[in-house]
């Protein structure tokens, strides 16, 4: 069956983005120096994204307006919009677990929970995330879009693998 990975930075206290949504935060600490890039294996494993308005709206707004950045895999955007499909990209208002019960019992490669951190909460709750690829950037936000807000269950966890980089650490767990 396949694996729902959460794959994402945060800063240091826990923030996924600062007060305003913003994520131009996300580096290492020095910004001159090119770090190892581990999103390029992930992304060989999955091919499919699950996301949240917010995030969706941010990549085409901000971040990549000129080109969709994840065309070799189908993207699902939760939202309460009425928007037309594409071929890469489906808009449901499908909750976040009813959507990735459907998917996790398809033939495929894994799927990839991109954002946010309501879509997170709300597949922790159900106890649907498999594995948590988080990276911490060496940033304290103080304030911001919280990662992990208040969860009515305790979800064990299995250090799979740490590893560090221009003050980057990214931790790899997978639930017991």
């Amino acid at each position: 069956m396949r694996k729902v990975i959460l794959y994402i930075a945060m800063s240091l206290d826990g923030y996924i983005a600062d007060e305003n949504g913003k994520v131009n935060w996300l580096m290492g600490q020095d910004c001159n120096v090119e770090g190892v890039d581990s999103f390029a294996d992930f992304e060989k494993s999955i091919d499919t994204v699950i996301m949240g308005w917010s995030t969706y709206h941010q990549i085409v707004t901000e971040l990549s307006p000129d080109y969709w950045v994840y065309p070799n895999q189908h993207s699902y955007v939760i939202t309460h919009r009425n928007r037309p499909s594409t071929e890469n990209i489906t808009f449901t208002s499908n909750s976040p677990s009813l959507l990735v019960n459907e998917l996790k019992h398809d033939s495929g490669k894994d799927i990839w929970i991109c954002g946010g951190a309501n879509i997170v909460h709300q597949l922790m709750e159900d106890n649907l995330i498999d594995r948590y690829h988080i990276s911490i950037i060496p940033t304290i936000l103080g304030n911001g879009i919280q990662l992990f807000s208040k969860c009515n269950q305790e979800i064990k966890l299995r250090l799979l693998d740490m590893k560090s980089d221009n003050g980057i650490t990214e931790l790899i767990y997978e639930k017991r």
